[in-house]
């Protein structure tokens, strides 16, 4: 004769009724409903996230209670919340550092603002809580370290460069490394070297996110970075106006080209000058997820100039906000992006 159900096992059976809003499947068969407790009425539970910037958990939690408290006898609800980032399929044995997910960040033209973008979006992604580092591997000219504030790296250690460290990121620039005054003249294979030694010889420690900032444009650089490294993902930065978009547009085709998922696009320096909704447009057009729009700030660009970045040092503010937005949906497209690419259940179709 079967056992009766326990009041765990109803709970769970109701859990299993309460579907992650991104990976559309339940939170029992994701596993990741953990640590529950039932004392007298009240029952207790954790949810681990697949990134602690998750931007639907107080939906899941909403109706992660609702469910639990159809079950006879629970009359209270405690929903905690933990995270593990999901890593990359890509680079299971293809990595020598353990990073879980590479985000390449480009654009098809300089001026956009891409590093700017490449700065404020790690910031924010570790303003989450998760473990981040930013590679500028605009190696012929790194602005990273300006935008920043910071102009050197710690001592090497044991035979490896050990990064710089600022607002939670850990930072690799040839601006680090280069003489400031004298010009960095380099063809691409020199690029491409300089680029796989900053995953080599950086004492990088575990990370759940790399933001790379890309060189502008569709080069040699940009191409074998693609093709060497299991890269989690591309996103696409542009301004609003046509010239700009039309250059984004070849530089997400050159991704795509080479099998990199696309994470979405970003629209910076959204507003009166420069217009708005072209970079929504495009995505749109391309069939890919439109990550959200930057507000044309110029605090954004002072900060940038004086090394306080504005999810840094003005969090509250219009552009800060939207920049914290655009990480969560970064963060959420990457678990969808490494469970699909896990899974091979999620359709292409369904991810928004």
């Amino acid at each position: 004769m079967a056992e009766a159900p326990t009041l765990e096992d109803k709970i769970m059976a109701e859990l299993s009724t309460v579907i992650e809003p991104e990976l559309h499947r339940d939170l029992v068969t994701l596993e990741m409903i953990h640590s529950l407790s039932v004392t007298d009425s009240a029952a207790e539970f954790t949810i681990r996230l697949t990134t602690p910037a998750c931007p639907l958990k107080h939906q899941m939690e909403a109706e992660a209670t609702e469910a639990v408290l159809r079950v006879p006898g629970i009359e209270s609800v405690k929903v905690n919340f933990d995270a593990q980032v999901t890593g990359n399929p890509r680079n299971m044995g293809r990595m020598s550092v353990p990073i879980k997910n590479l985000i390449a960040v480009s654009s098809g033209k300089g001026g956009v603002g891409k590093s700017t973008v490449s700065v404020n979006l790690a910031i924010a992604l570790a303003q989450t809580g998760a473990t981040v580092g930013l590679m500028d591997a605009d190696i012929t000219g790194p602005n990273i370290p300006t935008m920043l504030g910071i102009d050197q790296m710690p001592p090497a250690s044991n035979n490896k460069l050990v990064p710089a460290e600022i607002h939670g990121l850990k930072v690799i620039s040839m601006g680090f490394l280069a003489d400031p005054g004298k010009p960095l003249v380099w063809r691409g294979p020199m690029i491409h070297g300089a680029i796989r030694q900053f995953f080599s010889d950086v004492a990088w420690g575990e990370l759940d996110y790399m933001v790379i900032d890309l060189p502008p444009g569709t080069g040699d650089a940009q191409l074998s970075l693609a093709q060497s490294t299991p890269l989690t993902g591309a996103v696409i930065v542009t301004q609003p106006q046509d010239v700009a978009v039309g250059d984004a547009v070849r530089g997400l085709a050159m991704f795509e080209t080479v099998n990199v998922p696309i994470i979405g696009v970003i629209e910076n320096m959204s507003g009166e000058f420069f217009g708005e909704g072209g970079g929504q447009k495009m995505a749109e057009a391309r069939g890919v997820p439109f990550l959200g729009s930057v507000p044309l700030d110029p605090q954004v660009r002072i900060g940038g100039d004086s090394g306080e970045p504005i999810v840094a040092n003005q969090p509250d503010s219009p552009a800060a906000e939207a920049f914290q937005h655009i990480a969560q949906q970064v963060a959420a497209r990457i678990s969808v992006i490494n469970f699909e690419a896990d899974d091979n259940v999620i359709p292409l179709n369904l991810i928004g």
